[in-house]
């Protein structure tokens, strides 16, 4: 067994899975912020619509599902063996990506942490597809 080959796949995990902490974190921050701007939460209490969109539990019941998939991808890329850990980072970051597009909302803030997410993205695509099995 190579040594060094073996914390090459430990120094890749750990690159991935950082990623995802920092993916993560974006949708969180962005989300708080966007709590801040006038009149968002009273929509929101009210279920009125936010953006034209009605909130209803199914819809935050999605939001949450689509919103665990960094939280997983933390566990799953360090635990996960070479070749499946790579498609599901590549999967889960194509589903981030469509996500963080189709639920952005028109402020300039949200926007500025939905390009973060998207380059992180972006980046565990190409990290992930690159990533070679290299232990003999």
């Amino acid at each position: 067994m190579n040594t060094n080959s073996k914390t090459t796949q430990e120094e890749m995990k750990t690159r991935l899975s950082t990623l995802w902490i920092f993916i993560m974190f974006n949708m969180a921050f962005a989300d708080i912020i966007g709590f801040t701007y006038p009149g968002f939460m009273a929509k929101l209490v009210a279920g009125g619509p936010i953006d034209g969109i009605v909130v209803t539990p199914t819809l935050l019941l999605i939001g949450a599902l689509l919103l665990e998939i960094p939280t997983v991808m933390i566990l799953l890329s360090r635990l996960l063996k070479h070749s499946i850990n790579r498609w599901f980072n590549v999967i889960a970051a194509v589903i981030t990506i469509i996500y963080v597009v189709g639920m952005s909302t028109p402020t300039v803030v949200y926007w500025f942490f939905c390009s973060l997410e998207i380059i992180a993205s972006l980046v565990i695509i190409v990290l992930a597809y690159k990533w070679r099995f290299l232990e003999a």
